[in-house]
């Protein structure tokens, strides 16, 4: 007897053809930046315990050819309800482990990052149609998961380790629009699935909006529990690279009201 598909829960849905484009974009800016750095800088601290900036390359590398290599597996046949956006941030700090030990046999077999880049980027290229194919089910270390976004999962990477790349050096890295949007929407949706509820309205303009934590739930006006940033540092806060007493003394967060503390609830990505 021929079983139902299991049914999605109601989360955020994305377009192919944005989430395409944002992933062309932002691989294209990371490995112009990789292609520039000099031989000090690949040597700096990356930021990320016991990674230095080469390190950081192949890890990137290691997030381009994910979606080659998911590809290359069988269509997963799973009846188990399948893995959303928010429920895989909130899985990842299962498997830091397992990743950092990955990227450090890696980076000791790739002599150079930039052009282990190039490699999967090489790599990723014939299956770009594929890779934001939404009727697709591929497995997922955490259960099936749909290959439009599991993509959109490479997003939030590149976009996170661009901006790592960044700081350690001193470059410039373009982060491209629409990847940065999907990357804030993402966590956005992850902070509100953490902590439900309506009593704090999370706005991350121009990108997202959300509520959470549980208590007293807004109807009208003006929210009494209000917590306002920018793309770039919401970012930063949701996967720990930033924490929240520091993003407010320096004026980067904006937060009013008794309940508009997340510092419990961050970071939302390990």
């Amino acid at each position: 007897m021929t079983m139902p598909p299991a049914k999605r829960s109601k989360v955020r849905g994305y377009d192919p053809a944005r989430v395409r484009s944002a992933l062309i974009g932002q691989v294209e800016a990371v490995t112009a930046a990789a292609h520039a750095l000099t031989s000090e800088q690949r040597a700096l601290p990356s930021g990320l315990p016991g990674w230095d900036v080469h390190h950081l390359l192949v890890h990137i590398a290691l997030q381009i050819d994910a979606v080659p290599r998911c590809l290359a597996r069988p269509e997963s046949t799973a009846r188990t309800p399948e893995l959303d956006l928010p429920a895989w941030a909130l899985s990842t700090g299962k498997v830091a482990d397992e990743l950092d030990r990955e990227t450090q046999e890696e980076a000791a077999r790739a002599a150079d990052g930039a052009a282990r880049i190039d490699e999967a980027a090489a790599q990723l290229e014939p299956v770009l149609e594929s890779a934001v194919r939404p009727d697709l089910l591929i497995p997922h270390r955490f259960g099936a998961m749909r290959m439009l976004d599991f993509t959109v999962t490479r997003l939030v990477e590149l976009v996170v380790h661009s901006d790592d790349l960044a700081r350690a050096t001193g470059s410039r890295i373009t982060l491209d629009r629409q990847a940065l949007a999907a990357t804030v929407r993402l966590l956005t949706d992850a902070l509100a699935a953490k902590a439900p509820g309506g009593s704090v309205e999370v706005r991350v303009p121009p990108f997202a909006v959300t509520q959470c934590v549980e208590g007293p739930r807004h109807t009208r006006g003006t929210p009494p529990n209000v917590v306002e940033t920018d793309p770039l540092t919401w970012v930063r806060l949701a996967t720990g690279r930033l924490d929240w007493a520091s993003a407010r003394a320096a004026g980067a967060v904006s937060a009013s009201g008794e309940r508009a503390d997340l510092s419990g609830q961050l970071p939302v990505l390990g």
